[in-house]
């Protein structure tokens, strides 16, 4: 899709979203209209994580302006379990086989919902004393904890892996009928991997992030309805 489809698509989708955020999934539609809907909706948010350095503050401010919950805050929750890094995370970085890493296997909430998993490899030594002692101590989000490094984030790869739409649907691909039923909405809408750095360059961290459907947990756009 170009880039002036897209907008005009989200233009035609820019409706007032009211009612009160779904403790459970919302239930958006199965009908061409609703699946155009959820597609606009699902590249808007990646492209918000993709053109903002810190994931926690995008999720934050997404929890707010779809009314997720309330206060629309976003909490970790450690999940306490080892992964060793893959060589090519141990290349990212900038480090050998036998510099210690940090590891943190996190779920991001807003409320009582998950909005995304992530695992999270960083550097202890390139980090702060008093930052190094609240990541092991406590459940704040990574993003926050190193803000004051004003570190950057470099997209490796991202992929939707929620596709409402048939293959080239642009190009005239038949959209499913209009059904009575609501769209199965996968676990995982968005996988990212990035690594975030230091304003020099150096490499401090490197995450791969799976955020959830819960993201589409607020009433569809009225047109989709």
């Amino acid at each position: 899709m170009s880039s002036f489809a897209f907008k005009a698509l989200l233009c035609s989708l820019a409706v007032s979203i009211s009612g009160q955020a779904l403790a459970a999934q919302a239930s958006w539609p199965d009908t061409p209209v609703g699946r155009l809907a959820a597609l606009a909706t699902v590249q808007d948010l990646s492209v918000q994580l993709l053109s903002q350095d810190s994931a926690t503050l995008t999720l934050e401010h997404w929890c707010a302006d779809h009314k997720l919950a309330e206060p629309a805050k976003i909490s970790a929750v450690r999940l306490k379990d080892t992964k060793t890094a893959p060589d090519e995370v141990r290349h990212q970085l900038n480090v050998t086989a036998s510099d210690p890493l940090g590891y943190r296997h996190v779920l991001l909430k807003c409320g009582d919902l998950v909005l995304s998993e992530a695992d999270n490899w960083y550097v202890p030594d390139r980090l702060t004393t008093d930052m190094n002692q609240t990541l092991d101590t406590t459940d704040t989000p990574f993003g926050k904890v190193v803000l004051p490094l004003h570190f950057q984030r470099h997209t490796v790869s991202s992929q939707l892996i929620w596709q409402p739409l048939p293959e080239h649907w642009e190009m005239g691909q038949a959209i499913p009928a209009g059904l009575s039923t609501a769209l199965d909405i996968p676990q995982t809408l968005i996988t990212n991997e990035a690594v975030l750095t230091k304003p020099d360059g150096t490499p401090i961290s490197f995450v791969i992030e799976n955020y959830k459907a819960a993201l589409l947990s607020f009433p569809p756009p009225a047109i989709a309805r």
